[in-house]
């Protein structure tokens, strides 16, 4: 019936959360970083004192550049979170990948949710 007893280990899942961890962390830094191309790119000023005017097409998005500047500041949050739930990732890869070869290594399948129940009751 099954095609093969054991299981893959679920490395994708590990990926894909330790890339979510990654791009909280560092999203302030491109922040900062998409700031200061756009300055520099149309020659605007961009400081955290104060908003300056800088025209794009006929639009000033000063107001916006000084946030995209400003909100680098979050990376002295955002950066020690990320260290720490990197940190809790890879705890919680190396206890599962241990138990999960142990499990292999004696025989026993991994464990597979069960299917769910069929919806057609027997009315």
């Amino acid at each position: 019936m099954n095609a093969s007893p054991h299981k893959k280990f679920p490395w994708m899942w590990y990926w894909l959360a330790l890339f979510v961890i990654t791009a909280f962390a560092f999203a302030p830094i491109g922040s900062v970083l998409l700031c200061s191309a756009i300055a520099n790119a149309y020659g605007c000023r961009v400081d955290e004192g104060s908003a300056h005017p800088c025209i794009i097409a006929g639009h000033d998005y000063g107001g916006l550049l000084y946030s995209l500047g400003v909100m680098g500041w979050l990376m002295l949050v955002s950066l020690p979170a990320g260290f720490f739930a990197f940190v809790g990732w890879l705890i919680f890869l190396i206890i599962h990948r241990a138990t999960w070869q142990k499990r292999i290594s004696a025989g026993v399948p991994p464990p597979v949710p069960s299917p769910p129940p069929s919806a057609g009751g027997g009315h």
